[in-house]
């Protein structure tokens, strides 16, 4: 639990950073303006609440990410003196799928791009699964069947009852054998029904992934290695727009994925399954109990397992 909070606290400082950076970076050339709210006052309270050496490094590393996100987005600090607006968004938005930390605006000319901030990890999502979750409703835009619940209510009944009994996951029997193995399998089973019976349920599935809002974006990651990582998500190519000045590194658009290549377990694994598609796209998903007590829900680790060759990532030292 302790590593939770630890990595929480400092995934919020290192939005904290990208703000100050990009403070930095541009104040030489334009205005800039930080948004005062709610998400802007916790992220420079946990901010505060690192050491001076990590909210150095975190500087660093935000400043050498956020330079490298100018090069490709020139509209930053070009054409005019006109004001820049920096904000940070509230988490609820992510339910929605707008999954942006930091916006960076120019309402002058109607122009915005948004941040994804990570520190030391590269998870799409955590979705759960439980009873009472439609993943098929809120990930793919389609109801999951009558029968996909039926044949996971034993499971959940059971770890209601578990729960009841105050009991620990390590308690349990077989925890792989008993809940995550059956529990995947249906999973696994109803989104390949769900994808036979409707269409873009693949398409769905990425925009839920990477930011169902209709909106582009960078991920930037923090690594402990002295590395920022830049990844562009240009699905609807709103990225990489030319001002008085062209971009220096050209972002091409993505294909989303059309068809299920293949959808089975990891090899030698109860816990993760791999959804193979086409267009370049391979996706982990991981289950696993998000606490030592039972619960009558279990998370998911959801990872890009490999991308489409047109989508590139940028490693910054700093």
């Amino acid at each position: 639990m302790r590593t939770t909070i630890n990595s929480t606290i400092k995934g919020k400082a290192y939005e904290y950073a990208c703000v100050l950076a990009i403070k930095e970076l541009v104040t030489p050339i334009r205005p800039v303006e930080i948004i005062a709210n709610s998400s802007l006052e916790i992220a420079e309270q946990r901010y505060n609440e690192i050491t001076q050496d990590e909210q150095a490094e975190m500087l660093r590393s935000a400043k050498a990410g956020m330079s490298k996100i100018i090069e490709m987005e020139p509209k930053v600090t070009d054409d005019g003196d006109d004001k820049l607006t920096i904000s940070l968004q509230p988490d609820n938005l992510a339910k929605g799928g707008d999954i942006r930390d930091v916006l960076i605006i120019r309402r002058s000319i109607k122009w915005e791009i948004g941040v994804s901030v990570k520190h030391n990890h590269e998870a799409l999502k955590h979705s759960r699964l439980s009873m009472s979750i439609d993943f098929g409703k809120l990930w793919l835009g389609a109801n999951c069947s009558k029968d996909y619940f039926t044949e996971i209510k034993p499971l959940f009944d059971m770890l209601s009852k578990e729960k009841s009994c105050g009991k620990l996951w390590s308690q349990l029997p077989s925890k792989e054998n008993a809940v995550y193995v059956p529990l995947l399998t249906a999973f696994k089973n109803e989104f390949i029904k769900l994808n036979s019976q409707n269409e873009d349920v693949t398409e769905n599935l990425i925009r839920y992934l990477l930011g169902s809002n209709g909106k582009d974006y960078y991920k930037l990651i923090h690594r402990n290695n002295n590395i920022a990582t830049i990844i562009p998500f240009n699905l609807f190519g709103t990225l990489n727009t030319s001002g008085k000045n062209k971009p220096t590194i050209t972002i091409p658009n993505i294909e989303l994925p059309t068809r299920i290549i293949e959808f089975d377990f990891k090899e030698k694994s109860q816990t993760t399954l791999i959804l193979t598609m086409n267009n370049g796209w391979s996706i982990s998903f991981r289950i696993h109990n998000a606490s030592s007590k039972v619960e009558t829900s279990l998370k998911f680790d959801i990872n890009l397992q490999s991308k489409p060759e047109k989508m590139f990532y940028i490693d910054v030292k700093w």
